[in-house]
């Protein structure tokens, strides 16, 4: 089944699980003006270093600081299990990549993005052995990557890179947690994933290195965080609450970056020495960069770069605009 086919799939089954589709207009909201509501935010994450503010946020009492009740951080292994817990209204929120975003709205799931939170430049990576010495070389080759994640998004730029066609390569997909070890043990000749799996991977086979990153297209590999449209008006002290936290959490980390690391370190499963040099490759977005790009460069250009990768890759059921997917308003009302 192709990457376009599990993902329309999978939303065609867990639709019906959601809740009504409310207005895809963006909401006009006093975000700084309101309190945080009372009750638990239900926030979906996965081990990845892009997402590591909501951990030092937790281990510091931001969350209790910013007037929140209760954040309840759910781990999750993969996208799939992430994204079916957001469709299904298991969890208030979730922190995903912005095709997956895109994706989500265009196959009907009621979610706005409310803050950009990183971009990865070196921290997703296509890694080979020392047979391969250019992206042509992967002609014929058997690829491990998860579908559907920015690791096929970053395959099909790598691809199109190359100047190959996606018929060109024999696609192995599986778990970005699986994809490094499949290549240490040969089972494919390259995969694509991302840290912490990067790194351990590298600390397996030194032998190992990056062919292609984030950084080979800029802007093309980030996160955001997501919130569905009903607890967006329900719940708008707790969002503009969230949001503060998140650049809390920042400011926090850059005064305290050894001791924060090794926080976000051990929330993903890794130690700080194993991931000394991947947090070099994640951008974090400050609340006052959000203002700067959210509903500017990133709505425009990014947005559409993105959309048009995603699109190429067959992970966009339908197309969207940035005005479906985008809720500046929380951002740009803040302080």
């Amino acid at each position: 089944m192709s990457p376009s086919q599990t993902f329309t799939g999978f939303f065609k089954n867990k639709l019906a699980l959601a809740c009504c589709l409310s207005a895809l207009g963006t909401f006009s909201l006093s975000a700084s003006a309101a309190a945080p509501e009372a009750g638990t935010f239900k926030m979906g994450i996965e081990p990845w270093l892009g997402y590591g503010q909501w951990h030092v946020a937790q281990s510091q009492g931001i969350f209790k600081q910013q007037g929140l009740e209760k954040v309840d951080i759910i781990n999750f292994a993969e996208d799939k299990d992430i994204n079916a817990a957001l469709a299904s209204g298991q969890i208030d929120g979730a922190n995903i990549a912005t095709h997956t975003a895109m994706a989500m709205v265009s196959a009907g799931l009621p979610i706005k993005v409310v803050l950009l939170l990183d971009q990865s430049e070196t921290a997703d990576a296509l890694l080979v052995g020392k047979d391969i010495t250019t992206l042509k070389d992967l002609k014929g080759k058997q690829i491990a990557f998860e579908e559907g994640t920015t690791s096929d998004i970053l395959l099909h730029s790598a691809v199109n890179a190359a100047g190959l066609k996606w018929s060109d390569i024999t696609p192995v997909p599986m778990p970005a947690d699986s994809a490094g070890s499949a290549l240490i043990a040969k089972r494919v000749t390259a995969a694509v994933t991302y840290e912490p799996y990067i790194s351990a991977a590298k600390k397996q086979d030194p032998s190992l290195k990056m062919l292609y990153s984030g950084s080979s297209d800029p802007g093309l590999i980030g996160d955001v965080l997501v919130v569905r449209d009903s607890v967006l008006k329900e719940k708008p002290g707790q969002i503009a609450a969230l949001i503060k936290s998140w650049d809390a959490a920042l400011t926090h980390y850059q005064a305290n970056t050894t001791a924060d690391r090794a926080i976000i370190a051990k929330a993903v499963g890794a130690t700080p020495a194993d991931l000394e040099t991947a947090f070099d490759g994640v951008k974090y977005y400050s609340l006052a960069e959000n203002k700067q790009v959210l509903s500017h460069s990133f709505s425009g250009q990014t947005f559409a770069h993105v959309l048009k990768a995603a699109t190429a890759a067959g992970l966009i059921p339908k197309p969207v605009t940035a005005e479906q997917v985008i809720d500046a308003s929380f951002v740009n009302s803040l302080p």
